[in-house]
Parts: structure tokens; sequence; C-alpha cells
């Protein structure tokens, strides 16, 4: 086991400790410039994904917006509550703005990639679609690089879908327990039985569900954050003073000013987000639109939600309250805003922060769930195996909700992460030419007068297409 945990954690200093923050970054500023500042230029029209003007008249097929919120669903988890308050904590206010800085420029990336999977995406034959990079690996890249997109998979799936469901499992029946003082084997139950009914549904189930819990748990935490900045409206201008200046090491708050800042922001941005890492894709590919690159605007939407707005609540409840003090030991994570909004409100908010966290979590579950099986489906059609999968995330969940110690045995689950981030961004530069060509036809479309452009397969007969899930024609 000793030499397991030295292994992985070798490969996770190669990555996540040395190379890929770097990496995504680059990325990310690259995706920007040579789209033309892509994300900005299509803003407005992200907003169009909430209306029901736009979207699919099928009723079998998974719309637009509910791939939305259902990515929105598994990029917003505790990472919002406890990873703002840890990257405060040990980088000062002006991690904050470096998390801004790499969620603007993450929009064009989750863009790029969403985009691809949307245009490599294979038709179930139910209405419903399933693709995300290992379908673009092997439908853009070739049969050459099957082996990339099976590394691809078996990352997912041993991260995400395992490791990280084991987390969640742990992270609700610990606030469950600490806020409410019920036992971990009731939520574990609880939990385990209400994911099971969700995750043997299937991918309609999933995203109806997403379609309930995530406006709920983002519209109320938005609105209990709005609260305490009404309440402190006056101080708002000063506190975004201090995370500038704090940023660039002009008011440092902690050691290590500029340098902790910049580490903290962009390290905690990018584990909230998951632009880049290849993981929201599988989900971009389930909707049903027009063309790809409108789903890229949905999911870049999706980047925009979880760390502008989200992670920003999370900053100010923190940073306008008396419980940080900036350099100090002691209070961090999820306690650290638990306690900040108990400042703000009174102590009766530590329940409101637990039914958050509740359904932040169990949204991040569900959505871990499906990246486990749309990785899965990509290797095997066998429905015994995914049968299994099914099962054992359920046992996951409620290993980890009721043993908290034994999430310890998913030590590789951030650095197997790291390796799939790197398939990805591999994967992304090789096709980008693709995704450029797939930007100029939408481009192209808007400036002829096309208010909502269509794919046509025929303008790219050098692709390996589904002509079932694109027809070329209007839906």
């Amino acid at each position: 086991m000793q030499l397991l945990q030295s292994f992985f954690g070798l490969i996770g200093d190669l990555t996540w400790g040395w190379a890929l923050i770097p990496f995504l970054v680059v990325i990310g500023i690259f995706f920007t410039t040579v789209t033309g500042f892509v994300q900005f230029q299509y803003f407005g029209r992200m907003f169009r994904v909430l209306s029901s003007k736009y979207q699919t008249g099928d009723p079998n097929a998974i719309s637009a917006r509910e791939a939305l919120l259902l990515s929105v669903g598994g990029r917003v988890g505790g990472g919002n509550i406890a990873g703002v308050a840890v990257a405060i904590s040990l980088g000062g206010p002006g991690a904050i703005f470096w998390m801004w800085a790499i969620a603007l420029v993450g929009m064009a990336t989750s863009l790029i990639e969403c985009s691809l999977a949307q245009l490599f995406k294979r038709s179930a034959g139910d209405g419903t679609y399933r693709g995300g990079p290992a379908r673009s690996i092997i439908h853009g890249l070739g049969a050459d690089y099957r082996w990339l997109a099976i590394l691809y998979c078996v990352c997912l799936i041993a991260s995400f879908a395992l490791g990280f469901n084991a987390f969640q499992g742990n992270t609700v029946a610990g606030a469950v327990e600490e806020s409410l003082g019920v036992g971990r084997l009731w939520t574990g139950l609880l939990l385990t039985i209400v994911t099971g009914l969700i995750v043997f549904g299937g991918i309609h189930r999933i995203a109806k569900a997403s379609d309930v819990i995530v406006p709920v748990m983002a519209v109320g935490y938005l609105g209990m954050a709005l609260i305490v900045i009404a309440l402190n409206i006056t101080e708002i201008p000063h506190l975004v003073y201090t995370i500038v200046t704090d940023a660039f090491g002009l008011n440092e708050a902690v050691g290590g000013g500029m340098g902790a800042a910049l580490s903290q922001g962009l390290r905690r941005g990018l584990f909230s987000n998951e632009a880049g890492l290849g993981s929201a894709p599988n989900v971009a590919a389930t909707a049903d639109v027009r063309h790809p690159i409108s789903q890229g605007i949905t999911q870049s939407f999706s980047v925009f939600i979880d760390t502008i707005l989200i992670c920003t609540c999370t900053a100010f409840i923190i940073l306008l309250g008396d419980v940080y003090q900036p350099g100090a030991e002691g209070v961090d994570g999820v306690v650290l805003t638990q306690q900040s909004l108990a400042f703000h409100l009174g102590d009766w908010t530590s329940y409101f922060l637990t039914g958050a966290i509740l359904l932040f979590a169990f949204s991040s579950i569900i959505y871990n769930y499906y990246l486990g099986e749309s990785a899965l489906t990509f290797m095997t059609g066998n429905p015994v195996v995914l049968l299994g999968l099914r099962v054992i995330v359920m046992a996951l969940v409620f290993l980890g909700a009721t043993a908290p110690n034994a999430t310890a045995v998913f030590f590789f689950s951030d650095p197997m992460m790291g390796i799939l981030a790197v398939v990805n961004l591999l994967a992304l530069m090789m096709l980008f030419p693709t995704a450029k060509r797939l930007l100029n036809d939408f481009r192209a479309q808007l400036k002829a007068g096309v208010d909502r452009p269509v794919l046509n397969p025929d303008q790219f007969p050098d692709l390996d297409l589904d002509r079932t899930a694109w027809t070329g024609k209007v839906r």
C-alpha cells in the first residue's frame, strides 16, 4: 500500500504539483486569444438557454438547459463552500481575483472542449446522445488513438465515479451530523437510496433531477449571499479594492503575498469550474442542439455560474464578516464559511448551509456517476457491467458516509484526475483546428443573418460524424 501511495503521490506531483496548472492557464489564454475572445463575444447568447423558447421540441431528448444544469450541478460542490474558504485562508483575499481570472479564460477552454464533444457525439437510438473526450479522440483523431481514449475512460471512472463519490458521501454525512446531530448511518442510507432511484432511471431521470435540484440550491445560496451583500453594501467597493491590491502583492494579507494568492486562486478555481479537465464535455454531449458551438457557449456559461457567481458569493460572505482574520490560524474550510454566515445572519444559517452542502454534494454524486457511465459505455456495451457500476457507486456513497476513514483508500483520485486532464488537453490541442472550423461556420451563419445556426454535416465531409445526430435540418 505504501508503494502505491508513493507512486500516485509522484503522479500527483508531476501533474497538479508541477506542470498541469500552468498548462491549463496557457491553454485557456491561447484559446481565448486565437478565438477572438469568444466567451465575451457571445456572452449575451449564454442567457438564451434559460428560456424555454430555445429548447428542443423532442420530449425524448435532453435539452440544452437540462445539460447546463446537470453540468452546473457537477461543477458546483464542496469546493464552492469549503474550497473558497481554504483559498482565502492560505492565499488571502487576492486569491479571489485569480480565481476570477482563471474562470474567465477557462470559459473559452470549456467552450472548445464541449463543442468538440457535441460534434462527435453518437446517437443512443432512443432520442439521447453520448459523447465526451473519449469519443472525440476516437472519431476525431482516429482508431490509432484508441489507447488514449481508454486511458481517459479509466481515469474518469476511477477519479469521479468511484473516488469522488465516496468523498461526497462523506461530506454530506459529516455536515448533517455536525449541525443536526443525525447519525452517519441514517444519512448514508437515505443518500444511497435516493442515489439509486436516480441513477437507475438513466440519463433522463438524472437530467430531470438536476433540473429541479440545481436551481433550488443555486438560487437559494445566491439569495442568501445577496442578503449579506445588501446588509454590507457600503463596504463592497473597499472589499473589491482589497481583493485586487492583495492579488498583486500591494497589500499582502498572508505570508507569500502575490505568489500565495496566485497559486491558491488558480488551483481552487480550476478544481471548482473543471474547465479543461475533460469531465463536463460528457454531459454537454447529451444535449439536443442545432449547432455544437451553441452547447459550447452554454457550457461556458456553466463556468461563469460556478466561479464568478457562486464562488464569489462564498468569498463575499467570508470577507465581509469578522470571523476571517488574515494570516491567523484556526478556523478553516467549511467551518469558516459557516461561522461567517452565522456572523451576518444568525446561528440558524448553519442549518441552511447544511442543506446547501447536501444539495451541492448530491448533485455532484449523480453528475459523477453519469461521467462514469459515459466512460463505461464507451469501453463496453454490456448491460451487466453498467448494472455493476450503479451498484458499486451506491455502495461507495454509503461507505463514504458511514465510514469516513475509508475514504483514505481513494488517495488515487486526484492523481488520476491529473492524468485525465493531461490526456484531455493533448486531445484538445490536436483537435483545435476542427474546433476553429466549427466556430468559423457558426460565425458565418450569424453574419449571414441566421439567428440560430444549424450544423450541416455536408459541410464537414472529412469528419467522422454520426449522421443520425446531425441531419442538417432545423429541428
